[in-house]
């Protein structure tokens, strides 16, 4: 793709003031720098010393802070930290302006190769979902085992509320949505958003309503938020119509890495549909499909996540 389709939001100006990251009780945030990009780190120092280690990578629009209420969950059974992807969260844009989901999945293994933990346990949330399922496929000495919640693995019939996603693809249709949607306050974004990724947006506390809208605001202050995510739905797009061995399906056949997979059945971005085609694709897979659960299910139901994350660690433990 070529980085003059959209303004350079990484050309020289004075740099504004941005709010911080919102941090939960017992997280930790770092800055790892590697040549061409910076990537932040969300970490949870784990229950004991000596728990296997995990990364949690989030999806489109998201950050790691999509994780924070499942990396609790699981303090006690790994070390685990979340990555906020190039371009998304704390992550600065990456120098080369390349969203693909192989660069997203190039970036996260160099992180892995430059830190030493892997192999880890990784879990990933759609767009997440499609970059774990690149790297457990292309580096499977980096993977004990593979959580995927609602992957972005192509689908023939994409459903209808996931067109706007893939409107953004399109070359200036990000500035043309920025510009109509101007006068939405941060809230009408949130409840947005709530509407199309919860099964029930009504399961949100007040609190957690607070920390949204908050985040939104800070987002909306970054100049390359439309930028990161319009590139990133392209590369959606690209990894979706790409064929041959470096398919998405493809790859997943390759993956050997034990495989939990979760759909919700309320998605309205990735069909609950897919989820057999899933577990014929993952040699070793188990299915878990969640009624009343929308495209974040381990934001939706952290206790019912956790519980099956921890079936899969206890029953490959001779792995780990």
């Amino acid at each position: 793709m070529s980085s003059t389709e959209l303004p350079d939001s990484r050309a020289s100006a004075p740099a504004p003031r941005i709010r911080a990251v919102r941090v939960a009780a017992g997280e930790e945030l770092r800055s790892v720098a590697l040549p061409g990009l910076t990537l932040t780190v969300r970490a949870r120092p784990p229950a004991s010393a000596g728990l296997p280690p995990a990364l949690y990578v989030h999806g489109l629009g998201g950050s790691s802070q999509n994780w924070s209420a499942l990396m609790e969950q699981l303090d006690d059974r790994v070390d685990g930290e979340a990555v906020d992807l190039p371009g998304f969260g704390d992550s600065p844009p990456p120098d080369d302006g390349n969203y693909s989901i192989t660069a997203h999945t190039r970036a996260v293994i160099r992180m892995l190769d430059a830190s030493g933990r892997g192999p880890v346990h990784l879990l990933g949330n759609s767009l997440g979902g499609a970059v774990c399922t690149r790297i457990a496929a292309v580096r499977p000495d980096l993977v004990r085992s593979l959580t995927l919640v609602s992957p972005a693995l192509p689908e023939l019939r994409v459903q209808r509320p996931a067109w706007p996603t893939v409107a953004l693809a399109v070359p200036g249709v990000a500035r043309l949505f920025s510009r109509l949607t101007k006068d939405w306050t941060p809230e009408m974004r949130v409840r947005g958003v709530m509407a199309l990724c919860y099964g029930d947006p009504g399961r949100v506390s007040d609190q957690g309503f607070r920390h949204a809208v908050e985040e939104m605001e800070r987002r909306l202050e970054l100049p390359y938020f439309w930028d990161a995510m319009a590139r990133s739905s392209r590369g959606i797009v690209d990894a979706y119509t790409l064929g041959g061995q470096h398919g998405l399906w493809r790859q997943a056949e390759r993956v050997l890495a034990p495989t939990l997979l979760i759909y919700g059945c309320r998605d309205q971005l990735v069909s609950y549909r897919m989820a057999r085609r899933a577990a014929a694709a993952f040699r070793d897979s188990r299915l878990l499909t969640l009624p009343d659960a929308g495209h974040v299910a381990m934001m939706e139901y952290p206790e019912t996540v956790a519980a099956a994350v921890r079936s899969l660690l206890d029953d490959n433990s001779g792995r780990s």
